[in-house]
């Protein structure tokens, strides 16, 4: 179970949204480079990362933040947002990426999430966006017919690392995370599942180490860690000893 702190780039700035509205943006830190190696010292073991500007504008629009914070941390990065193309991928990768995060092109060309997976194995996750049940695209802005659960399953054995799914009803607003849906897609793939949007405090840190939620890979925080309503050692020690409690 992992627990991975979240830097959403904006203008080159650590921010975060409110529902995924790039008109209600909250600036927690003007250095996103700082902010990675605090999460190292924190203790955390991997870093998320979102090029907010990217996912509107379908290509890369914060690489110089993302490439700062590539060098200023030793720990894994995984990055979504604006990576449309084999292209973008191999780029990516070549720059220190661990995993790419395919969103929009998921739902666009899934044929080319299957191909990165052969090309790149081990490397691609795919992101989930949902609002009301149905997939959004380009940012959260478009939504479409398609089912949350419809399109994971287009990428059963495709090699896909991960999925990342985020309720957009809940992201940013400490709402807490849609855990109904969350592990509903968790049980209808074998892909690992990890949970985005609305981790809100300790509670829901401590509900993602129950039984039926463990086959999760982990969760996503943003705004609960920034707000310090999740305080980080507490929270990486109470799953280090679930895992030892486990081992």
């Amino acid at each position: 179970m992992i627990l991975f702190p979240a830097i959403d780039l904006k203008d080159g700035q650590c921010v975060r949204l409110k529902l995924g509205d790039m008109e209600q943006a909250t600036v927690y830190n003007a250095d996103p480079a700082a902010q990675a190696k605090t999460f190292e010292d924190q203790g955390f073991e991997w870093l998320h990362v979102v090029d907010l500007n990217g996912a509107f504008a379908g290509e890369s629009v914060n690489g110089a933040a993302v490439d700062a914070i590539l060098k200023a941390t030793t720990n894994p990065v995984q990055l979504g947002g604006g990576i449309r193309t084999l292209e973008h991928i191999e780029n990516w990768l070549a720059r220190g990426l661990a995993r790419v995060i395919l969103g929009t092109v998921a739902v666009r060309d899934p044929a080319l999430v299957i191909e990165a997976c052969k090309q790149f194995p081990g490397k691609i996750a795919v992101g989930i966006d949902a609002k009301g049940g149905k997939v959004a695209v380009e940012g959260w802005a478009e939504a479409s017919e398609l089912g949350v659960i419809e399109l994971a399953k287009k990428f059963e054995g495709a090699g896909v690392s991960a999925i990342i799914y985020t309720d957009i009803d809940r992201d940013g607003i400490l709402a807490g995370i849609n855990w109904d849906a969350t592990l509903a897609l968790a049980d209808a793939v074998s892909i690992p599942v990890i949970a985005s949007g609305g981790l809100a405090s300790m509670h829901d840190v401590r509900r993602m180490l129950e039984p039926d939620a463990v086959r999760l890979e982990g969760a996503i925080s943003g705004r609960a860690l920034y707000d310090g309503r999740i305080d980080p050692a507490e929270a990486l020690a109470l799953i280090a000893s679930r895992k030892g409690a486990a081992a």
